[in-house]
């Protein structure tokens, strides 16, 4: 995979997306999406050298694994807030499965407000914290709470931030470690892009041993999947996005539901909470929420390589059709059946069977995917990606709030 730059250079002027990234940088930023057009594009690259740096620093995920769940014996809890939370989604299913332990992913404030309910009862766990900065409130506060309070706790942090509170203020502690991803993943668009994906790949570090060549090649396949993505369909991504459709739901089955969220949170964010967006895994779509699934909403639909997990969700999919609802749909997998993309407007992101990609790898690119559908709409609706809260109502950080202590 070549460089950042070198790779961005051959987008240039190819297509939508090409197009874009050719127009003079300060145009770029006087329409507000200089920073996230380039953290969305340059993923593919940024993949490739996270396993790369988070191969050399293993040790310390052995570290932490040899102290939370020594022996194979403990749990595992994932955390984070918003986007970073959506990360443990992505990670839980995969990492139970490869290091059987019972691993699950909560919300920092859950952890802040009833640990007791949350965490393993007994025995010693590792707990790990995903985060762009490092520097939201409940981050710091809750690995102060289990530094103090949960003797048999161990935490990892891993970040994008070198000088967040994550990465510097718990050196001095023997059962804190921290892993840090390059500074490019350090995302400066208000949205998290490729933070988001290269923190999801730095964690499933945790169920591979990360100096072994299988690690970085899967990421080196995930890449070359999502390159496809940016040269091929972008053009028709950004059609999908400035059709006329009033609502978005993001399907998805698994650990892909964790992607599925993140996307619908990047519609979200990236039109100021105008457009109502939604994840919902395809068998609970059935119990309620396809009532919000009318003739004017896109569906967008990541389908499974596991042949049972497929079955039920092609079903679902020609539910749908039968009873004509959904606007139209995006159908992102691999080795995509003919036929399902069965209405005029229906789009097909093909992965390709011979990436030999696995759901947990396409976690990354239905995110990438999500993020280009959320991108194009946002500027279709004349708003500025790089920050589409211009009042402020939501930050790049988390601005500082009061942390209140169990009575």
């Amino acid at each position: 995979m070549r460089s950042i730059e070198d790779w961005l250079a051959s987008l240039n002027g190819r297509g939508r997306i090409g197009a874009l990234l050719a127009r003079d940088p300060a145009e770029q930023d006087d329409r507000g999406f200089l920073h996230t057009l380039r953290e969305i594009c340059q993923q593919p690259v940024t993949w490739v050298e996270t396993a790369s740096g988070v191969s050399e620093q293993a040790s310390v995920i052995d570290d932490a694994l040899a102290a939370g769940i020594p022996d194979g014996h403990g749990a595992m809890v994932l955390t984070g807030s918003g986007s970073s939370l959506y990360v443990g989604d992505c990670l839980a299913l995969p990492l139970q499965e490869a290091l059987r332990v019972p691993v699950s992913a909560l919300p920092a404030g859950l952890l802040l407000i009833r640990p007791e309910g949350c965490l393993p009862p007994k025995g010693p766990f590792l707990v790990v914290s995903f985060a762009r900065s490092g520097g939201s409130p409940e981050s710091r506060a809750v690995v102060e709470s289990l530094l103090d309070s949960w003797p048999l706790s161990r935490h990892l942090a891993i970040t994008c931030n070198a000088k967040g509170a994550l990465a510097t203020a718990y050196r001095s502690s023997p059962r804190f470690g921290a892993i840090v991803l390059d500074e490019t993943t350090h995302d400066r668009s208000l949205v998290m892009t490729s933070s988001f994906t290269n923190l999801v790949l730095a964690g499933r570090a945790l169920a591979m041993t990360p100096r072994s060549t299988a690690y970085r090649e899967r990421a080196e396949r995930t890449a070359r999947a999502a390159a496809e993505v940016l040269s091929e369909s972008g053009d028709a991504l950004a059609d999908v996005a400035e059709s006329p459709f009033g609502s978005a739901v993001y399907l998805a089955s698994g650990c892909r539901v964790g992607s599925a969220r993140e996307s619908a949170l990047k519609m979200l964010e990236m039109n100021a909470g105008r457009l109502f967006a939604h994840a919902e895994s395809y068998l609970g779509l059935r119990h309620g929420p396809m009532s919000a699934v009318h003739r004017d909403t896109l569906v967008v639909a990541f389908l499974s390589t596991d042949p049972l997990a497929r079955a039920y969700e092609l079903d679902l999919l020609n539910e749908l059709d039968r009873k004509s609802i959904g606007a139209r749909k995006v159908i992102v997998g691999a080795g995509v059946p003919a036929g399902i993309a069965a209405r005029p407007g229906d789009l097909v992101v093909e992965c390709g069977v011979a990436n030999a990609l696995e759901d947990e790898d396409l976690c990354l690119v239905d995110a990438l995917v999500g993020q280009l559908l959320a991108f194009f709409r946002c500027l279709h609706a004349g708003l500025r990606p790089d920050s589409p809260s211009d009042a402020g109502i939501i930050n790049r950080v988390v601005q500082s709030f009061a942390i209140h202590k169990p009575s």
